[in-house]
């Protein structure tokens, strides 16, 4: 049996404080953990300085995988490829890095597109592990439709987000619905940052939603019965 985890914090200037506020999160959680950190947790979207974050964050990179032994760890970090910097959601299992893409789905309000390379919306697909299908969707990616329906089939959808105070309506209802469209279960983390919706939650088949209310740590039971449950009380056809 996994538990589901939405780790949530105010990301500083410090690179390295945040790391260790990262691993001190993922060490207290117990063995079969699926756990998800708020988007560009280690650095925020700092632009001033995307060399020696990009040098930063193959450090990280090796520190999240020593702690990921019986786990599995989700969230982004900013790396240079060649001359280009991405925004990769990482995925982490027992001691190796088990999955990467680049976001997608540049957030332009934002200027995310003035400093990193889009990635592949082909390469937005569900990845197994443990038993477990489960989707992967980077903050602002979340609105759009055709992105949901290549994550369709998932046991759990995964929401990496630093999604913006003034649409936090938006983010509450469109993690929702992406659980009562796909009958699986969204953990989504955001940022506890000022700018921030801090709307983290967990949310199962049926649409019942637990936000965070400033914890650093919400939990929840995975249970694949409730999935099963829900595709057969209300077949749209997800199998």
């Amino acid at each position: 049996m996994y538990t589901l985890c939405s780790i949530s914090f105010e990301t500083t200037h410090e690179y390295q404080k945040n790391l260790e506020v990262l691993l001190t999160q993922i060490k207290q959680t117990p063995n079969n953990t699926l756990i998800v950190a708020p988007e560009v947790c280690l650095s925020g979207f700092d632009y001033e300085n995307f060399e020696s974050l990009a040098e930063f964050s193959l450090y990280a990179i090796e520190e999240i995988k020593k702690v990921s032994y019986h786990k599995i760890i989700i969230l982004t970090i900013i790396e240079k490829r060649e001359k280009h910097f991405f925004n990769f959601v990482k995925v982490f299992h027992n001691g190796e890095m088990v999955y990467e893409r680049a976001k997608a789905k540049l957030f332009r309000f934002g200027d995310e597109h003035k400093y990193f390379e889009e990635g592949n919306s082909n390469e937005v697909a569900i990845i197994e592990i443990d038993g477990m299908k489960i989707g992967i969707l980077i903050c602002f990616e979340l609105r759009f439709k055709e992105l949901w329906q290549k994550l369709e089939g998932s046991d759990i959808i995964a929401i990496p987000a630093w999604w913006g105070v003034l649409r936090t309506e938006h983010f509450k209802t469109l993690t929702r619905a992406l659980a009562i469209l796909n009958q699986c279960f969204v953990v989504a983390s955001d940022s506890l940052n000022q700018e921030c919706s801090k709307m983290s939650a967990i949310v199962t088949p049926q649409g019942e939603v637990s936000y965070n209310g400033n914890k650093l740590c919400l939990r929840a039971n995975y249970n694949k019965k409730e999935i099963a449950l829900m595709r057969r009380y209300m077949d749209v056809g997800i199998g």
